[in-house]
């Protein structure tokens, strides 16, 4: 079954509640996203970690219930 934008957008807020996010549904099948999550969390953290804070968000449905999720993360420009 296909994941919502919506829950993806949730379950990303609740780990990093600051974050600026957003989602798009790149085939149209609630399976292929792209995300872009923008968070103060992430300061100093490298793109791996940044990605594994995002991904441990999702709570285990990577792979699984969400099937790809390209993602983008960075820190606010002051």
């Amino acid at each position: 079954m296909p994941m919502d934008a919506r829950d993806i957008e949730a379950m990303i807020r609740e780990a990093l509640p600051d974050a600026t996010i957003e989602i798009k549904d790149l085939a149209g099948d609630g399976d292929h996203y792209a995300a872009t999550v923008i968070s103060s969390a992430f300061k100093g953290k490298t793109r791996v970690a940044q990605h594994q804070m995002v991904y441990g968000a999702l709570q285990g449905r990577m792979g699984g219930v969400l099937h790809a999720l390209a993602l983008t993360t960075g820190v606010p420009q002051d």
